[in-house]
């Protein structure tokens, strides 16, 4: 994978661990949700306030699991837009040695544009097109 242009930092905490003594597979889908939060609170897309007004929903996960992440291990996550459909976006992630930058999974989560309060999908706004864009220096159209 290209470098990220942007990461969230991972506290990986003791109750994150299975029995046997790495973190447990179902933390890996919250890191990717701190990740996602994080990114989008970046760019403006939410402001962080009403979870009524974050403006998408989960819709599909896939995470390739490379290397267990043990307890006290330095993690970070790479998060992107990689696509911009009429209603849905595509997202990637990689989740990273802190300090070394060994991969320990991949990932890709797509999200559809959705309105909490009429219950219904919508049409990805403009405006966040163009933040997404910008930020990620690349032609909106190469998103698609």
């Amino acid at each position: 994978m290209d470098k990220f242009r942007y990461y969230h930092p991972i506290e990986v905490r003791y109750g994150d661990l299975d029995p046997q003594g790495h973190v447990n597979n179902s933390r890996y889908l919250t890191y990717l949700e701190q990740a996602r939060v994080s990114y989008i609170r970046h760019l403006g897309l939410w402001d962080g306030r009403s979870f009524r007004d974050i403006g998408f929903i989960l819709a599909d996960a896939h995470i390739t699991y490379r290397s267990p992440i043990l307890y006290g291990q330095v993690v970070r996550v790479g998060v992107r837009f990689v696509r911009l459909g009429n209603k849905s976006l595509t997202m990637q992630y990689s989740i990273e040695d802190g300090q070394l930058g060994d991969q320990m999974a991949t990932a890709t989560t797509v999200q559809v544009a959705y309105d909490y309060y009429s219950q219904k999908t919508i049409p990805i706004p403009e405006n966040w097109r163009q933040k997404i864009s910008q930020f990620e220096e690349i032609d909106p159209t190469s998103l698609q």
